[in-house]
């Protein structure tokens, strides 16, 4: 067969790409079909045309609103008219190259590196779809801004400061009413590092999803559900090593000192970062105790907009005769667009036409869309219940 081999001569890209799409990704599947990720039609006629660019402000059509008057045959009928609001949403591109040796084509005996490419690739490209899912939700969270705040405080729920400072089976319940309220019934997906599944796990709170392999053999998935919503495990979720408050009696407790803390003491200027509830700790009084504060992030259905805009060359390969007694070398390339309902990409540090995920995850480049005066004053915003995103902090 003329694709059997891993050689540029032979290579078709398009046959390469219909088999990369061929390969199944349980993981990427499911969260498509929580519906957690939407088409926009408007990102796609923007950003998916041959005039296309790498970043593009849309328009979000506001909702009625305003009090009715009373008809009663006396009192005028005012009216109002809907505000359009503007979001920001840029191309995330993204590229990586793999070599392969002719001499291991040779040693093995001709073994098909083809597909095995091909099945690492499908896989490779969905979790750099996840990793660009994480640093959004990162940076969203790391808004500023009066509103924005009023939406990062509204949607965050803390339970660190509650008993052993774990989720529990009332934890997401609590946190998506507290951040949507009424709305809470959109939540349809939660990304949560191992070490909070496995805690709900232990609680019988995790109930594992089941599939029929090519053979008819059913097996359980990776992936499971907590209160009936999908759960995605992902330890590059936020675990970060900090402090807690604490009492003299709970386990590993150390007593807040001004400075030359000694065993079962700790400086204040050390207590970084520190995840209590004090606006300052008090020397000699205040205990803290060292902890990893987990975050967990949970979506709704339409929660983030997703378009795959493409690129000219998504795969081809490169032949390099010489080096290694000879290899290929494998190009791929893709262009997305991921833009959170209700979210604006600001662009405001982004050294390149496309963000990287550092530049994600600043807060700066975000806002909750508005409806573009120049004055913040002057601004209407989106009612942040209106977005169905929210977070949990937890110690597990």
């Amino acid at each position: 067969m003329p694709n059997d081999k891993f050689d540029s001569k032979s290579f078709n890209p398009q046959a390469f790409g219909y088999m990369v799409g061929r390969v199944p990704n349980l993981k990427m599947n499911e969260i498509k079909k929580s519906r957690a990720l939407v088409g926009n039609p408007d990102i796609k006629a923007i950003l998916g045309s041959q005039d296309g660019t790498a970043y593009a402000r849309i328009a979000m059509r506001g909702l009625i609103d305003g009090d009715a008057v009373n008809y009663d045959g006396q009192t005028d009928i005012t009216a109002t008219s809907t505000k359009t609001f503007e979001q920001g949403v840029v191309v995330i591109g993204r590229a990586k190259a793999w070599t392969e040796k002719d001499f291991s084509y040779d040693i093995t005996g001709g073994k098909d590196f083809m597909q095995n490419i091909a099945d690492q690739v499908a896989e490779y490209k969905d979790g750099l779809d996840e990793d660009t899912i994480l640093a959004i939700l990162e940076g969203i969270f790391a808004m500023t801004g009066k509103k924005n705040v009023e939406f990062v405080t509204k949607h965050t729920y803390d339970v660190t400061a509650s008993g052993e400072g774990k989720v529990g089976a009332s934890t997401l319940n609590s946190a998506i009413n507290q951040a949507c309220g009424a709305n809470k019934k959109k939540f349809s997906l939660v990304f949560m590092h191992s070490d909070v599944s496995t805690n709900l796990e232990n609680l019988n709170l995790i109930a594992h999803l089941k599939y029929t392999d090519a053979q008819g053999v059913q097996r359980d998935l990776e992936l499971g559900t907590w209160n009936g919503r999908l759960v995605v495990v992902d330890d590059d979720l936020p675990a970060v090593d900090g402090y807690f408050d604490a009492d003299a009696e709970t386990p590993g407790a150390l007593l807040v000192k001004d400075s030359d803390a000694s065993d079962g003491e700790i400086d204040k200027a050390k207590v970084k970062p520190y995840f209590g509830g004090k606006k300052e700790l008090t020397a000699e009084t205040d205990y803290v105790a060292a902890g990893i504060r987990y975050t967990t992030f949970t979506l709704g259905a339409g929660s983030i907009s997703y378009e795959d805009i493409g690129a000219k060359v998504p795969y081809e390969m490169s032949r390099d005769p010489k080096t290694n007694g000879g290899e290929d070398t494998l190009y791929m390339r893709q262009r997305k667009v991921f833009a959170p309902f209700g979210i604006s990409y600001e662009k405001k540090q982004q050294a390149t036409l496309s963000p990287t995920d550092e530049e994600l995850k600043k807060g700066e480049n975000w806002t909750l869309v508005h409806t573009g005066e120049t004055q913040d004053t002057d601004r209407t915003y989106i009612n942040h219940k209106a977005i169905p995103i929210a977070r949990i902090f937890s110690r597990g």
